[in-house]
């Protein structure tokens, strides 16, 4: 039990870095106002989130413009997908071995 638990990524043990992480693990990418409203968080909630994991280094974001309005996407990593999916199979093990 204490093996599994090691391969616990603390930077997902967030519901809503877990839930950052799953959608951006599916999507290419995703902007700022999807993901809030996928998550159905506040902004300031998803900013810091965000910011977590970019400074982890397992999303990277993107500023560009839209019709001349701000527009700001995320998208995982390598280095992210790999992270993310070495936790989700601790947590798999975990289930399988309840």
């Amino acid at each position: 039990m204490k093996q599994i638990l090691a391969n616990f990524n603390k930077a997902f043990e967030s519901r809503v870095r877990l839930g950052i992480m799953s959608v951006l693990a599916v999507n290419p990418a995703m902007d700022f106002t999807g993901l809030k409203e996928t998550l159905a968080v506040t902004d300031g909630n998803l900013a810091s989130h965000l910011r977590a994991l970019e400074e982890a280094g397992y999303i990277r974001m993107e500023k560009s413009f839209i019709n001349r309005k701000p527009n700001t996407s995320y998208s995982i990593t390598d280095d992210g997908m790999e992270s993310f999916s070495s936790h989700l199979k601790a947590l798999e093990e975990l289930i399988r071995n309840q």
